[in-house]
């Protein structure tokens, strides 16, 4: 249960919790950005109220602590050609912060199967993370190329894009969950259909490769979520 509720911190204070503006703040200002210590002052509450145990302030202080100093250095090293790779460090080194308290101080570190409450706890980490996050994963993988030129003629509604690959990713989350594998495969079949037209109209290879990656990044880790989940439970 710590394990979860520590993974579920991280997705809430570091996703959801963290505006745009601010991320954009912090790249400007570095350490002297305010909403750098808010931040990880949101981190510490968010584990605190979700551990609701305070025989475990150690774990708390190092989360808070850790995710300081990780954040600090980031920025520090931060620059354009290395944001890409610098975010999945910074996010590598969270998560082995994570399962190192996790080790450190449960008593029951094992990976076994979960009760119930742990169930629903995991559901909704799952949930969660395949919708925020993923998005921004996606569109930190994408920096490499400038989509936006790509896109530049492409009428669309604002961040529909977005919005239907949250929906693909929860759909395919379920469908695995159910043990309805098919449902799958159809969902990629339709996508590939609508999708056909615009490709074809389109005649840009650029423009395709990049909704290929997307597509199958989405569906990949969609799927990767919904065999963690199910192995779990």
């Amino acid at each position: 249960m710590i394990l979860i509720k520590l993974f579920l911190a991280h997705i809430i204070g570091d996703f959801f919790l963290q505006p745009t503006k601010w991320v954009k703040e912090n790249e400007k200002k570095k350490l002297k950005s305010p909403k750098l210590y808010i931040h990880v002052l949101i981190h510490v509450l968010i584990t605190t109220i979700l551990l609701w145990d305070l025989s475990l302030w150690p774990v708390i202080l190092i989360i808070g602590v850790s995710h300081f100093i990780i954040d600090a250095l980031k920025l520090s090293f931060q620059k354009k050609k290395t944001k890409r790779l610098l975010f999945f460090i910074d996010q590598l080194l969270h998560i082995l912060v994570i399962i190192g308290c996790y080790y450190g101080f449960s008593k029951y570190a094992s990976i076994t199967r979960i009760n119930i409450s742990e169930n629903i706890l995991l559901l909704i980490t799952c949930l969660l993370f395949l919708t925020i996050p993923v998005s921004i994963i996606m569109k930190t993988i994408f920096l490499k190329w400038n989509i936006s030129e790509l896109t530049k003629n492409n009428e669309s509604l604002k961040d529909a894009g977005k919005y239907i690959g949250i929906l693909e990713r929860i759909l395919v989350f379920i469908f695995i969950i159910l043990n309805h594998w098919e449902a799958v495969g159809f969902l990629i079949t339709a996508k590939s259909v609508f999708r056909f037209g615009d490709l074809k109209e389109s005649k840009d290879r650029q423009l395709t490769e990049y909704i290929l990656i997307g597509t199958l990044i989405s569906f990949g880790i969609a799927i990767i979520t919904g065999i963690l989940y199910t192995v779990l439970t």
